[in-house]
């Protein structure tokens, strides 16, 4: 039972249907010194100029996700600038210079993802839209994003973030917890790949 806040972003658990996730993901360049962090479970997009940043905007009508959202960042890898050594990493530290850095990205708009709500959700929710708080929020100990969904904006509205497909079951399921652990998927008008709008 989730009774404690501890938003962990968006983590791959299987595609829609049931069909495991194999952890497939796509290399995307990284601009050399961006200088924001992007952390693990995070959401990105693609700029114009070719390479991912970290989405800043909460996927809500007011602040929809950029017509660039390809999905979830999930490390990445660069030569460090001091050591010459080449480095894979949880997260990208802002402002690092490296030339050849690359995020893997899980850009799979049928990818199910986890995550946990700020409030709690009930049975009701299942099937309802959700945006989320906090999406450039992270942790660069663990590396990990603290993004958490947005129970108190859950809507029928096609143009946020998130569909809620299921909730997550443990030895009982998340439904009412304090902090409930949904299951949610992309919706179409907020991932590149299923976006007719171009970058």
């Amino acid at each position: 039972m989730a009774t404690t806040a501890a938003p962990y972003g968006l983590k791959a658990v299987n595609l829609v249907g049931g069909q495991p996730y194999a952890g497939s993901t796509r290399l995307l360049k990284i601009a050399s010194g961006y200088n924001s962090n992007i952390f693990n479970g995070s959401v990105v997009s693609i700029v114009a100029a070719g390479t991912v940043e970290i989405v800043s905007e909460v996927g809500s009508n007011a602040d929809a996700f950029p017509a660039g959202t390809v999905g979830v960042f999930v490390g990445c890898s660069y030569t460090d600038p001091g050591t010459k050594q080449k480095l894979f990493k949880q997260y990208w530290p802002a402002g690092t210079v490296a030339s050849d850095a690359v995020a893997y990205v899980i850009d799979d708009p049928d990818v199910v993802f986890q995550i946990q709500a700020d409030d709690t959700l009930a049975q009701t929710a299942l099937g309802i839209n959700i945006p989320v708080v906090n999406p450039t929020a992270g942790d660069t100990v663990t590396g990990n994003s603290t993004m958490a969904a947005d129970a108190s904006a859950i809507a029928v509205t096609n143009t946020l973030a998130f569909k809620i497909i299921d909730f997550v079951d443990s030895t009982t399921s998340s439904v009412g917890d304090t902090y409930t652990d949904i299951l949610v998927k992309f919706n179409p008008l907020s991932h590149a790949y299923t976006n007719g709008t171009g970058i």
